[in-house]
């Protein structure tokens, strides 16, 4: 299988360009009504969900058909970390671990948890890459202080030099098998109780303590090692009024600017109720974008999607944000599932997850 940026390597500016908006799908696969959206100048990807999957082959005939819809295929991405959060299980999807397996692996012996974390970014990437999916966004940075239960176990380590030391292994996996990574949720979202799908996290801790524990991994790694980050629905009230996705002290002043950070900036999803706090879904998406996001997901509300669309029709794209998003697509070949199951690559790194690693 050959990559939609490989296979459209040449003649870019014929093409239409990613939008700033990643929209979702219903089902198994696309309807007359979801491939008009997905050819709208505005959206730039699709993410998709466990509902979005029955077995490999439909997968890669669903991705086919996504990746087919644009001249220039949009980003397929998909949250699958491991542990609770894996949206592919079945038909031959290796059961991956949550994150903090390699965190309390690390305390005991560190340089077989950044292996181990290696090969497990491998296989992750090389299983998704192989039925079409192009982008996975993990690894989460969040730290692990035992009070979050919507990341709990998602976070890699207490201590931000684990995390930047398992995320950097992991990344180095997910790389050799052609994928991007994206860290999540900046600058933080271990040390809030409150899971912002449901509510409205606020963090009271001053800039400095944040910027030296919570965002460390993120300027420790930068954009060449993490080419993409996702904000946080958390407000930091010591910092700035609006959630971190909708702040522009958050996302240009301090990301972008003191972190000197290049890479893609994703709003986490526009339907949580973590952004009701920025208005109707026009209003969110505005105060992300001009915060300085690239782009701005809209999940599981395709009315919102496109009422959304038709609100940012006549907006240019941001030449920037262009250039960042194509840097996520993958950048080189990947074997169909029958060419993985014969790469030795493939193969070791399965073997030694099986056999260090208990699910």
């Amino acid at each position: 299988m050959t990559t939609p940026q490989n296979a459209h390597s040449g003649g870019r500016a014929a093409l239409m360009a990613p939008g700033p908006v990643m929209v979702d799908v219903a089902g198994l696969e696309l309807t007359d009504a979801e491939r008009v959206r997905l050819r709208h100048p505005q959206v730039g990807g699709v993410i998709l969900f466990a509902r979005n999957f029955s077995d490999r082959a439909q997968l890669s005939a669903l991705c086919a058909a996504i990746h087919g819809a644009r001249d220039e295929p949009l980003l397929i991405a998909v949250d699958h970390e491991g542990g609770r959060v894996q949206r592919f299980r079945t038909d031959g999807f290796t059961p991956l671990p949550a994150m903090r397996v390699f965190g309390h692996w690390y305390d005991r012996d560190p340089q077989a948890a950044l292996r181990a974390a290696t090969e497990t970014g491998f296989v992750l990437a090389s299983e998704l890459r192989a039925c079409g999916v192009d982008f996975s966004f993990t690894p989460v940075l969040d730290l692990d202080y035992g009070v979050s239960q919507v990341i709990g176990n998602r976070a890699l380590h207490e201590d931000p030099a684990a995390v930047a030391l398992l995320a950097r292994a992991l990344i180095q996996g997910l790389s050799q098998a052609g994928m991007a990574a994206c860290g999540k949720h900046f600058p933080g979202h271990g040390a809030v109780a409150a899971d912002s799908h449901l509510a409205i996290p606020v963090d009271d801790r001053p800039l400095d303590e944040i910027l030296d524990a919570d965002a460390a991994p993120y300027r420790w790694l930068g954009d060449l090692a993490l080419p993409a980050v996702m904000p946080a629905h958390v407000i930091y009230p010591q910092v700035a009024p609006e959630p971190a996705g909708f702040s522009r002290r958050w996302v240009t002043d301090i990301l972008r600017g003191r972190m000197e950070y290049d890479g893609v900036v994703f709003s986490d999803d526009l339907t949580m109720e973590g952004a009701s706090v920025a208005g109707d879904i026009h209003a969110r998406a505005r105060a992300a974008l001009e915060a300085g996001c690239d782009m701005v997901l809209v999940c599981n509300r395709p009315d919102l999607a496109d009422e959304l669309l038709a609100a940012l029709a006549d907006r240019p794209l941001d030449p920037q944000a262009v250039r960042r998003i194509r840097r996520l697509m993958p950048f080189r070949p990947a074997p169909d599932w029958t060419g993985l199951l014969s790469d030795p690559r493939y193969l070791r790194a399965r073997s030694l997850r099986s056999e260090n690693l208990s699910i």
